[in-house]
C-alpha cells in the first residue's frame, strides 16, 4: 500500500499543487468541529483496510468524513464547516490537511468519504483505484495570474520576448502557461524565457529584486500577498480568462470534490444532501466576502482576514456539477493529457468518472 501511494503521489501531486498554492509537506490541519481541530489526524486511527471493506463498515460517528486542503479549494467550505460546529451531532466531519499526500491514503483506504483535491489528482486516483473514486463537483476554477511591475503587458501577445518567472516546472502551471502561449502564437521554447522556481515565495523574492518590468505567474492567494510586498506589482492577465478565450467549452480548473464510488452507491441521499449544503456554502462565501474572509482566517487557510478578503474574489470559487462539470473538466484534463499523460493517470477518465453526469 505504501509503495502504491508513493508512486501515485509522485505521478500526480507535483503536477497539481503549485497551481493550488500548496506544498507536498505536512501543514496545519483543522476541521468542522473542535474535535477535528484538536485531532486533525483522527481518521488515521482506523485499521488499514481496502476501500471495499472499510466502506462496508459504518462510521461510528455516522458523520460523512470529508477532507479539505489548506488553500483555495477549501475556502468555499468554511460556511459549511462553521455551521457544523454549532450542531451536537454534526452531519459532516471536515478535516483540513496541509498536503494532498496526507489525504490520498485515507481516501483509498475508505477512511474518508469525500475530499476536495486538485483536479488532475482526482483523474489519477480514478485510474489507479480502477474507478473507486468519482468526481462530484468542481469547486475552484483557475487561480493562476500573470503579474508585472511594468505597464506594457496587456495581452498574451505582449509576453513575447519577456522573461517570465514561475513555479511548477513539469506541473500544471507549466502546462497551462505553455498551452495559452502556444494557442496565442508564442513558442514557449523560443519566443519567451521562462525561469522556473521551486516555490511561490522564491518567485516573490525574485520579483522584489528584478526591478521594473518584471513578469511572473503566481497563484492566489500569493498574488495578493505579493502585491502587499512588491511596490507597483499589478495583475496583467487572468489565465482563467485567457483559457476561456481559447476554449470556451472547457475551463481552467484547480480543485474538485471527489467521493468514493461505493459510498455514493450505498448512500446516495446523504451524498446529495452534502452537495446541496456544499453548493450553498460556496454561494454564501462568494456573496459575503468580509464575513467569509474572517472564517478563512479563523480556520488558518490564510493568515489574516484582510488578506483573505482581498484574495477571495480572485480565487474563482465555483460550483459545477453534472453535465456542466463534465464538459468543463474533461476539456481541461484533455489539455493536460496532451502535454503529459502521466499528469492525469496515463489516460483520460471514462464517463463513469463523472458522478451525476
Amino acid at each position: 500500500m505504501k509503495r502504491f501511494i508513493s508512486a501515485l503521489v509522485a505521478a500526480a501531486l507535483a503536477v497539481s499543487l503549485a497551481a493550488c498554492g500548496g506544498a507536498a509537506s505536512s501543514g496545519a490541519s483543522s476541521g468542522a468541529s473542535s474535535q477535528a481541530a484538536s485531532q486533525p489526524a483522527s481518521a488515521v486511527s482506523q485499521p488499514e483496510n481496502t476501500v471495499e471493506s472499510a466502506a462496508s463498515q459504518p462510521q461510528e460517528s455516522e458523520a460523512i468524513q470529508v477532507a479539505g486542503l489548506k488553500g483555495p479549494t477549501t475556502m468555499g467550505m468554511v460556511k459549511l464547516m462553521n455551521d457544523q460546529e454549532a450542531l451536537e451531532a454534526p452531519a459532516y466531519q471536515v478535516t483540513m490537511y496541509g498536503a494532498a499526500d496526507e489525504i490520498v491514503p485515507l481516501l483509498t483506504k475508505g477512511e474518508l468519504d469525500m475530499a476536495a483535491i486538485p483536479a488532475n489528482l482526482a483523474a489519477t486516483l480514478y485510474q489507479k483505484t480502477e474507478g473507486q473514486v468519482q468526481v462530484a463537483a468542481v469547486n475552484t476554477l483557475g487561480v493562476l495570474y500573470v503579474v508585472t511591475t511594468g505597464g506594457d503587458v496587456n495581452s498574451v501577445a505582449d509576453l513575447a520576448g519577456k522573461t517570465i518567472y514561475s513555479t511548477g516546472k513539469g506541473t500544471t502551471p507549466e502546462y497551462v502557461l505553455n498551452y495559452i502561449l502556444t494557442e496565442n502564437g508564442i513558442d514557449p521554447a523560443s519566443d519567451v524565457t521562462i525561469e522556473y522556481k521551486s516555490e511561490a515565495t522564491e518567485v516573490l523574492a525574485t520579483l522584489q529584486n528584478a526591478g521594473e518590468g518584471a513578469v511572473a505567474v503566481l497563484p492566489q492567494p500569493y498574488v495578493t500577498a505579493a502585491q502587499a510586498q512588491v511596490e507597483g506589482l499589478t495583475v496583467a492577465l487572468d489565465l482563467t480568462e485567457e483559457w476561456n478565450k481559447i476554449d470556451p467549452d472547457s475551463q481552467l480548473i484547480t480543485g474538485v470534490l471527489v467521493v468514493r464510488s461505493q459510498f455514493a452507491q450505498e448512500h446516495p441521499e446523504a451524498v446529495e444532501a452534502f452537495l446541496s449544503d456544499y453548493q450553498a456554502s460556496i454561494q454564501w462565501v462568494t456573496e459575503n466576502t468580509e464575513e467569509a474572509a474572517q472564517l478563512v482566517a479563523d480556520y488558518g487557510i490564510v493568515a489574516k482576514a484582510p488578506l483573505a478578503q482581498k484574495a477571495l474574489p480572485a480565487c474563482n470559487l465555483t460550483y459545477l456539477a453534472g453535465s456542466e462539470m463534465k464538459q468543463a473538466l474533461s476539456g481541461y484534463l484533455n489539455v493536460l493529457y496532451q502535454q503529459e499523460p502521466a499528469s492525469v493517470g496515463g489516460q483520460l477518465p471514462d464517463d463513469a468518472f463523472y458522478y451525476g453526469a
